[in-house]
């Protein structure tokens, strides 16, 4: 088996150390270290660390949106946006569950204009823009205003999910489409 490309290594292991224990909390020397690489091969891909940070949110951005259109795939309006919130519901199931990247990485990068929060932004407005699609198909008067929701409830639900029952943040993410857009 041909091994992974450095490039690659240093991606995969910035995403699990990112996630599993902090973006500022790792430095360059364990991601070095852990990836096999050296530090002229971690610059030679990502001339600064906050360009990898870029990479993992945007490599995490790619696969949420797989998910998402992958849940929708061939759906009626209501069940692709339970399917949809039922993907992040999901995500709260896992064993290393540590809450959302991307609220994490916001919380870590405070600045607006930071490059890191600018992939944040672009995937929050994707999330947005697909839950106020789904919206408007279910004729909701305002899917602006709907779709606001969803997202603050999906920053609900990725936050306390690791505080509460998986299952429970599940069936109340599908119950609050229900409520949201009665049949």
């Amino acid at each position: 088996m041909k091994p992974e490309h450095p490039k690659e290594r240093l991606l995969a292991t910035a995403s699990r150390l990112f996630y599993a224990e902090g973006i500022h909390a790792v430095g360059v020397e364990r991601l070095v270290s852990e990836a096999a690489v050296t530090r002229a091969t971690f610059y030679r891909h990502y001339p600064t660390k906050d360009d990898l940070v870029a990479a993992y949110l945007t490599a995490t951005s790619r696969q949420i949106r797989a998910a998402v259109d992958a849940a929708r795939a061939g759906k009626p309006p209501r069940a692709a946006l339970a399917d949809t919130l039922g993907v992040v519901g999901d995500a709260t199931r896992g064993e290393d569950f540590r809450g959302c990247q991307f609220l994490n990485a916001a919380a870590e990068y405070p600045d607006p204009g930071h490059r890191v929060r600018q992939v944040i932004d672009d995937h929050r407005d994707w999330f947005f823009g697909v839950l106020r699609e789904q919206a408007a198909a279910l004729g909701h008067p305002d899917p602006d205003h709907a779709a606001r929701v969803l997202v603050l409830l999906r920053d609900g639900a990725l936050h306390g999910g690791e505080l509460d029952d998986a299952e429970t943040v599940r069936a109340t993410l599908r119950r609050a489409v229900e409520d949201f857009f009665p049949a």
